[in-house]
């Protein structure tokens, strides 16, 4: 079988000095071996498990994620990593405050209305309440800010207050709070930020605010499994929140403006490029009662100790998380973030035989897999604040989430990866993964999602950002958003394990010379 496998890495070495003459990169024949170890056979036998049923979806804190903890320890040990959580330990356990809702129900002028079809809220952002409301404050759009101010006549007392979603536009196209055609959201302004609105109501006094969504039915779908599923802070990260803030359908604020048509009310809006606060009467009884309790959850991480360099080490994560059962269906999760997960076993397997066979990495490597970041980064934010390994010895990050499909954008051309904040703090990290690209993989590298004003904020997104915070230098591997996101559809059998192999081994090539350099990488840009 070794010899087998001599043969197979000559062969593919002698067909990559042929493709990759232009590159005028030289192939490290070590690394291509190793690399070579990582084949879709073993990443789809692996997610094929990891992402069953009988994994429940890997909900953050549940028995089920505490099972896909023990699959990924054993692997570890069977590799021979080491744990290094408290001398040997496999789990850096951590402590969450969990927020669910209890029965949330509405009714206006005795009309039922239904939660996730009608309304919806996040239990980290309410505090909970059961009470009967007798009118409400329309305030527009619930903006104040130099160019379009909502508030300008208004004053509030414990009101409830009713507001739109986004920001208001003139005829000509033009956003009134950035006097251009850029939104808000493009610009360093974020006066139309569903968080600015929440904050500034509360500072007004309002005591609940419900939000009109306009895209209500496809954001509905979009969240509805988180609301109803429990919410998840680090407990030095719950606030003391003062002001509800729930989002409504069109057809239920109607209902709530009565005889006050909404459509005509944003036309006015948009034409004289403000609003005329109001107040309606209306019998609403609103029940948003919520628990809360701590649970613990835990992070798994196995290490590799490098040779003379081995105090810098290099930080390689995917969350292991996902968002559990809802209604019985399981969110297997296979793409988002089982791909990764799986990658990430692989990886560490493939340095794990170069060490035991002698070939070790110069620079420690640590493998991570972090629970909570589906409940808002939390694993990751847990261990940068708590680190095993000081993050000034942590020369990079690179984070993997989601590498086993395409998108829609890439259906005719799947051979691709996003690659996401490869530049933002260091230019040498961007140039040695290309480098790693075209010796190895030869896939497209696609950075539309590192723009800095992408809408979607992928930077922002998964756990690596809580690493760029602290300015080490990080890459985000994607492949981009699809229909099965976050749907029970994300299962093992749509996966592409032919780019799931490739996309883990541009992972592992960077790592390898990130590794084994001589000098670590610099930090040279400013970063955001």
């Amino acid at each position: 079988m070794r010899m087998m496998r001599k043969w197979i890495m000559l062969l593919a070495l002698a067909l990559l000095t042929s493709l990759h003459t232009k590159a005028q990169q030289p192939i490290d024949s070590v690394a291509l071996e190793y690399g070579n170890t990582i084949t879709a056979e073993e990443l789809k036998e692996h997610l094929y498990t990891f992402a069953s049923d009988s994994f429940g979806g890997r909900d953050t804190g549940s028995e089920e994620l505490k099972m896909a903890a023990d699959y990924l320890i054993k692997h570890y040990q069977g590799n021979q990593l080491e744990g290094i959580v408290e001398g040997s330990k496999y789990q850096q356990p951590f402590p969450v405050v969990e927020s669910k809702w209890d029965a949330p129900s509405i009714e206006v002028n005795g009309q039922k209305f239904n939660f996730i079809e009608d309304f919806y809220g996040f239990p980290r952002m309410n505090q909970g309440l059961s009470e009967s409301i007798e009118s409400v404050t329309f305030a527009g759009y619930g903006i104040e800010s130099e160019k379009y101010n909502d508030y300008k006549k208004l004053e509030i007392n414990g009101d409830a207050l009713m507001i739109l979603s986004g920001e208001p536009m003139a005829a000509d196209s033009t956003y009134f709070v950035t006097g251009t055609t850029a939104k808000s959201r493009f610009t360093s302004n974020f006066s139309a930020s569903m968080r600015t609105k929440q904050e500034i109501a509360a500072d007004k006094g309002a005591s609940i605010v419900m939000m009109i969504d306009e895209n209500f039915a496809s954001n509905s779908r979009r969240y509805g499994a988180y609301v109803q599923m429990p919410s998840m802070l680090l407990p030095q990260n719950t606030p003391e929140i003062s002001t509800n803030f729930v989002f409504v359908s069109p057809k239920l604020a109607q209902a709530i403006l009565g005889k006050k048509d909404l459509e005509k009310i944003k036309r006015k809006i948009s034409k004289k490029g403000k609003s005329k606060p109001f107040n309606v009467k209306a019998d609403i009884q609103l029940a948003l009662e919520k628990h809360e309790e701590k649970i613990t959850t835990s992070n798994v991480l196995a290490y590799i100790e490098g040779s003379d360099l081995k105090d810098e080490v290099i930080v390689i994560t995917s969350h292991y998380d996902h968002v559990g059962t809802t209604d019985g269906q399981v969110y297997n999760g296979a793409d988002d973030d089982g791909s990764g997960t799986v990658a990430v076993m692989e990886i560490a397997e493939a340095f794990a035989e170069a060490k035991g066979e002698g070939n070790g990495p110069r620079r420690s490597l640590l493998f991570m897999n972090v629970s909570g970041e589906e409940k808002g980064l939390l694993g990751s934010e847990y261990y940068t604040s708590n680190p095993v390994i000081p993050l000034e010895n942590t020369i990079a990050n690179l984070n993997i989430d989601m590498i086993g499909r395409t998108d829609v954008e890439h259906e005719n051309n799947p051979e691709y990866v996003y690659i996401i904040g490869s530049d933002r703090l260091s230019t040498e990290l961007h140039q040695i993964n290309e480098e790693a690209n075209a010796i190895y993989t030869n896939l497209i590298l696609d950075y539309k999602y590192n723009a800095s004003d992408d809408p979607n904020r992928f930077y922002y997104r998964s756990d690596h950002y809580n690493f760029a915070k602290h300015r080490v230098p990080i890459i985000f591997y994607f492949n981009g958003v699809h229909q099965d996101y976050h749907q029970p559809s994300d299962t093992p059998d749509k996966i592409r394990y032919d780019l799931l192999e490739r996309r883990a081994r541009l992972v592992f090539h960077t790592a390898w010379k990130l590794a084994n350099q001589d000098k670590r990488i610099e930090v040279d840009v400013a970063g955001e």
